[in-house]
This record gives structure tokens, sequence and C-alpha cells, in this order.
């Protein structure tokens, strides 16, 4: 059997997309891009992703099949510190869940909560 990582892709459900995309796109200062659904059932905007590098793509994804909520599942984002970014969450409709600490020799970690309700994180080594 072949070795690989847990994780592949993430789908972060949305109920309004056109509000997430905004949200994401301020706090992460990065552009989503339009994804087509390959079943057709609901509609995609990707994070920025090299599928050939480490680590895994994913978007906020709105379907009739799932909806958002804060629970068992956490996505964290990579950035550069994650004070800057958690700076940008309030401004964008979001909620600091708990500021940044320290995750030891793993670096920093913020946790918020979006405008869908969805709890995420974000990482940093500074």
């Amino acid at each position: 059997m072949t070795k690989m990582n847990a994780v592949g892709w993430f789908d972060i459900y949305v109920n309004d997309l056109n509000r997430a995309v905004a949200f994401y796109e301020a706090v992460l200062g990065n552009k989503l891009e339009e994804m087509p659904d390959p079943t057709g059932e609901s509609q995609m905007m990707s994070f920025p992703a090299d599928m050939s590098v480490y680590g895994a793509g994913g978007a906020l994804t709105k379907a009739e099949y799932a909806s958002p909520g804060v629970g068992g599942t956490v996505v964290y984002f990579m950035v550069e510190d994650t004070a800057v970014n958690q700076a940008r969450v309030a401004d964008a409709g979001g909620v600091v869940i708990r500021p940044k600490f320290s995750i030891g020799e793993f670096g920093f970690v913020t946790l918020c909560q979006d405008t869908e309700g969805n709890m995420f994180g974000m990482n940093s080594m500074k």
C-alpha cells in the first residue's frame, strides 16, 4: 500500500457563498477561484492550490446536502503570522474564538469563526 497524507481535499460548507468568499479573501489575503463542481450539485470557489506540492487543496462549497456549523472538524490555514490575519477577522465579519497562542515547536495557532458559523484555525511558525 502506498503511504499518503491523511487529507487530500477539504470542503468548507457555506450558506452564502459570496459572503464567505469575501470573508476568506479579506482574512487570508488570497483570491479564491471559481471551480466547476464535477457533479453539478453545488457551487464551489477554491482556495489557491498547487496540487503537486505538500498539503491539501480545498474549496468553499454551497450544497443542498450539507450545511455549515461549529463542530468536530477544524481546517487550519498556513499563514506567515497568525496575529496579522487574526487582526482582519472582525472587520471581515468573523469572530476570534481563541487569539494567537503557542503550540510549542509547531508554532502558533489562532482559532476563529467565519461568517457562516464554521470554526477554522490559522497556523504560523512565528
